[in-house]
């Protein structure tokens, strides 16, 4: 088993779904934790009593992260509380589907972009400016990023710039020993807008026809690579977008 232990984890948006399933691995690794969440305190609580439960240091932190203000104190509230931070996830994010390029308004279009890009993109910068020499940033992007799907322009569009800001933030920082990573999932079954089994019946059918083992990914297949490259495993490993796709073509 990896050791996370003496590290310190701050994970955006891990009151629930990807988020969560990430931190509650880290704690379980021996990480002490650091939980965001922008509205939802009733889960991030829920979350903080989970990791609590597994013996290591842990605080929530409400930050919305289309504020870069409030990813500032976010990063100050955790270094104050830990002395450090020395993995990041940059995980926080918002979906939108099944809705076509001509239909898209400028309110929904700047939410996304205004979450997805510039909230991930300042998380980054501020993790590159905070994180321990040797520390692992990851991003988690979308497969829309590599398989773009109808109905999902603005959503993937606002996933793609982060992930080439990896590509960027690998090579100036990694002269000291940071690693720069990306985890692109396919769609995550019980989670987000698949949150529940009804939910976008003709779009679930489209993807699971896509993948040749005919199902969505789960929380624990992300939280597996976001062990990965947080671990020792991948000390030389940067600039890298990993699928967790199941080998989809979509």
């Amino acid at each position: 088993m990896n050791s996370l232990k003496n590290k310190v984890a701050l994970i955006t948006g891990s009151a629930r779904g990807l988020g969560k399933a990430i931190a509650e691995r880290y704690a379980a690794l021996g990480a002490d934790i650091v939980i965001n969440y922008s509205r939802d305190k009733a889960s991030a609580d829920e979350v903080l009593s989970n990791i609590k439960a597994m013996g290591v240091s842990v605080i929530a932190v409400q930050a919305d992260v289309s504020k870069v203000a409030d990813i500032e104190r976010l990063f100050a509230e955790a270094k104050k509380e830990f002395g450090k931070i020395d993995i990041i996830v940059a995980n926080a994010g918002i979906e939108m589907v099944e809705t076509p390029v001509v239909d898209f308004t400028e309110e929904q279009f700047d939410r996304l972009f205004s979450i997805n890009t510039k909230g991930s993109y300042f998380t980054m910068q501020q993790a590159a400016k905070n994180i321990e020499d040797n520390g692992r940033i990851i991003y988690i992007a979308s497969s829309t990023t590599s398989f773009p799907v109808p109905g999902m322009a603005v959503y993937g569009g606002s996933k793609t710039t982060p992930r080439y800001l990896v590509n960027i933030l690998s090579q100036e920082i990694g002269h000291r020993g940071v690693t720069v990573n990306s985890i692109i999932p396919f769609a995550v079954d019980h989670s987000g807008i698949f949150a529940e089994p009804d939910s976008y019946p003709e779009l679930r059918k489209s993807l699971l026809a896509s993948c040749p083992m005919g199902r969505l990914a789960e929380v624990e297949d992300v939280a597996n690579a976001a062990e990965f490259f947080a671990s020792d495993l991948s000390s030389f490993v940067s600039g890298q977008h990993l699928l967790v796709n199941g080998g989809a073509n979509q």
